[in-house]
């Protein structure tokens, strides 16, 4: 969390860091939120460039092809900043000591919800008994929603999921949802937000697949920063990014994306807390 001092004194150090780094790239990375990377860079890439202008920076953007490679690609020092998942971010803070900044806020909410779909046609009354057995796509162990938060659900209860199910793990959210809207498997982890997204631009139809599970509020994705950052480079995006309004969020941000909050060290509790059940933290 960035001290209070800091911010006051962010807005004045602007010109600073432009006169200072002008010439010095920050270095940027956000994770594979579209299909594939060449969309994620075209979805992703406005904001980024929004928030070096604001520095007076040049910049470099890595897109990365998995969900732990963000971790990994901050923790290590290769990047400075990071638009990143829930689990991708406590991740890098387990391994790095990386920082949130932020938040993202989707239609002003600053959470969502990890949910399992079941393939049309299948009678499932009560949840997951009544789906002892059937065949289950999880998205790759980088995903909070996609795998770290059912996982965590099932563990709670005492479920072992690779018995319990016919199990797979390592698939991208939008194969899982075409693997469920088109009856390859029974059932698959996605999120509301992905599903919702995917039924609104036709690649899918609502009425495909039926939502058997929802998981509590979850922290929506974090924008990050690794430890050793200068803390005058820490503050001035941080004070960028709070300084989006939904206007400007609305053209140089994602579809639905209206903002950012302060991230507090309460924010992805709930998130270390899975990781840790789960033995996938070291502390």
């Amino acid at each position: 969390m960035i001290p209070r001092r800091s911010l006051l004194a962010a807005p004045l150090l602007l010109p600073a860091i432009a006169s200072a780094q002008s010439r010095t790239p920050v270095r940027f990375a956000v994770g594979p939120f579209q299909p594939t990377a060449g969309d994620t860079r075209r979805a992703f890439e406005p904001f980024f460039a929004h928030l070096a202008e604001t520095l007076g920076r040049p910049y470099e953007l890595t897109v990365t092809t998995d969900w732990a490679g963000i971790a990994v690609a901050l923790g290590s020092g290769q990047v400075d900043a990071a638009w990143m998942g829930p689990w991708g971010y406590v991740l890098a803070k387990d391994r790095a000591r990386a920082e949130a900044l932020a938040t993202v806020l989707y239609n002003g909410q600053p959470t969502y919800h990890a949910i399992i779909l079941a393939r049309t046609g299948l009678t499932i009354a009560n949840f997951p008994e009544d789906a002892r057995g059937m065949s289950i796509s999880f998205a790759d162990a980088g995903s909070t929603s996609g795998w770290l938060i059912p996982h965590h659900w099932f563990f709670k209860r005492g479920i072992d999921v690779r018995t319990f199910f016919r199990y797979r793990d390592g698939a991208s959210h939008a194969a899982n949802v075409i693997s469920v809207t088109s009856g390859q498997v029974d059932l698959a982890t996605d999120y509301d937000r992905n599903f919702a997204a995917m039924v609104a631009s036709g690649r899918v139809r609502a009425d495909q697949a039926q939502i058997v599970w929802r998981s509590e509020p979850l922290p929506n994705d974090a924008l990050a920063v690794r430890h050793d950052l200068d803390a005058a480079t820490k503050a001035a995006i941080y004070t960028a990014v709070l300084a989006i309004t939904p206007e400007v969020a609305a053209r140089i941000m994602p579809a639905n994306y209206t903002g950012w909050v302060a991230a507090t060290p309460d924010t992805y509790r709930f998130i270390e807390t899975a990781g840790r059940d789960l033995n996938r933290l070291r502390a």
